[in-house]
């Protein structure tokens, strides 16, 4: 396990939410798959309206297109935030580096396993 995830209880979803979006702005190739390994299980699943990926390499495929596709663009959490049990849903938002309105505009579902890492996401986007 991880520094970015060891002792994560499943309680504090919040963290690890964090540091999925993390992932997700984390453009150096390298650095990126290592965060990839230390927040999702190795066959943890990532879906959304144009993808379905499990483990590691699908994830970090997906991300790195869509870091191509939205070049000086990240993600942040959005206002909204709920979880129970091992589940979380909040919003995120793609918005451009120098802080303009968001782009696109989406809300995931997160099930987090019993280490603390991603078992799966599911992704919906709002505005695209």
């Amino acid at each position: 396990m991880s520094a970015l995830t060891q002792g994560v209880r499943v309680s504090d979803l919040s963290s690890v939410v964090d540091a999925y979006l993390a992932v997700w702005n984390r453009t150096d190739a390298t650095a990126r798959r290592e965060m990839v390994e230390g927040v999702w299980s190795e066959e943890g699943r990532y879906v959304d309206p144009l993808v379905d990926v499990r483990g590691w390499a699908g994830v970090d495929r997906v991300v790195a297109q869509a870091q191509a596709r939205f070049t000086g663009m990240r993600f942040v959490r959005g206002e909204v935030f709920e979880e129970h049990h091992n589940v979380a849903r909040f919003s995120w938002e793609l918005i451009p580096a120098a802080g303009a309105e968001a782009i696109v505009v989406g809300f995931d579902v997160a099930v987090v396993d019993d280490d603390g890492r991603l078992a799966a996401v599911y992704g919906f986007l709002d505005r695209y």
